[in-house]
């Protein structure tokens, strides 16, 4: 095996963090290699309540769900609250492939640790649940592995070209090739939502169409705004100049969207 997706549970006598990306020395069958783990977990919305006692290690593996990309192991006793740590897994990649049977124990240690330190250098145990056989198995399985991050893009209004659209600016950089971003939602801070049409210009910025039109505050707000761009010396400057400040917010542009790790085409995918 050159990779597997194991069960996980920190073992609790280890104080050290279990963050994804760092290097274990992985005990499996009758062998220990280092290898490069990465942890996941239920999307946020698929989280059930704390369970009150521990799932099982050897349930079964599933690859047709979606899971959440966590950047360390997640434990029960954060944030004030108390129970077992939440159902998660890890893929583990090996430094040299190794061979064991399905559901073999597995344990992660830290055994470079000062071995006269009073600590405990087993971080955690788990299950062997699926194993990779294909040495590219980054190119053939790993996008079977459909572990995800959230990202989130933010920008602002540049001005309003008519009710149902406007210009929007510092989303995205000047080289980014808009067309991939084409059709995917936008919320604006007002409440509206929108799609992106397109780019405008070649400065990255680009236009949004609000399907339900903008809200009539939203376009005071705007026209508020814009009206300050212009000259200082005009009456309409120096009136705008008078209203509160909170008038001369500009309109916030937010995008939301998954990317799945293993995609080798990095697409973006909103639900």
């Amino acid at each position: 095996l050159y990779s597997a997706v194991i069960s996980v549970r920190k073992i609790g006598y280890f104080k050290g963090s279990l963050t994804t990306r760092a290097k274990f020395h992985i005990t499996v069958g009758h062998e220990t290699v280092m290898g490069k783990v990465t942890f996941f977990g239920l999307p946020p919305s698929d989280s059930k309540p704390a369970p009150s006692e521990l799932c099982s290690l050897e349930t079964p593996f599933s690859f047709d769900r979606e899971y959440y990309f966590q950047d360390e192991y997640v434990c029960g006793q954060r944030e004030g609250s108390s129970g077992p740590d939440p159902e998660q897994w890890a893929l583990l990649e090996f430094e040299r492939p190794v061979t064991c049977p399905a559901l073999c124990l597995v344990i992660g240690s830290k055994l470079d640790t000062d071995i006269h330190a009073n600590m405990c250098r087993l971080a955690f145990q788990g299950r062997l649940l699926h194993g990779f056989e294909d040495k590219s198995y980054v190119e053939t399985s790993l996008p079977l592995l459909r572990i995800y991050k959230i990202k989130h893009k933010e920008g602002q209004v540049e001005r309003v070209t008519d009710d149902y659209s406007l210009i929007g600016r510092s989303l995205f950089k000047k080289e980014t090739n808009l067309q991939l971003f084409v059709g995917l939602k936008v919320m604006l801070s007002t409440g509206e939502s929108g799609v992106i049409e397109g780019g405008f210009g070649q400065s990255g910025k680009f236009k949004i169409r609000i399907q339900e039109g903008l809200l009539p505050e939203t376009k005071q707000l705007l026209s508020s705004t814009s009206k300050k761009k212009g000259k200082s010396g005009s009456k309409e400057a120096a009136a705008a100049e008078e209203k509160p400040r909170t008038d001369s917010q500009p309109v916030s542009i937010h995008l939301h969207f998954k990317r799945y790790v293993f995609d080798p085409h990095k697409k973006m995918v909103q639900s």
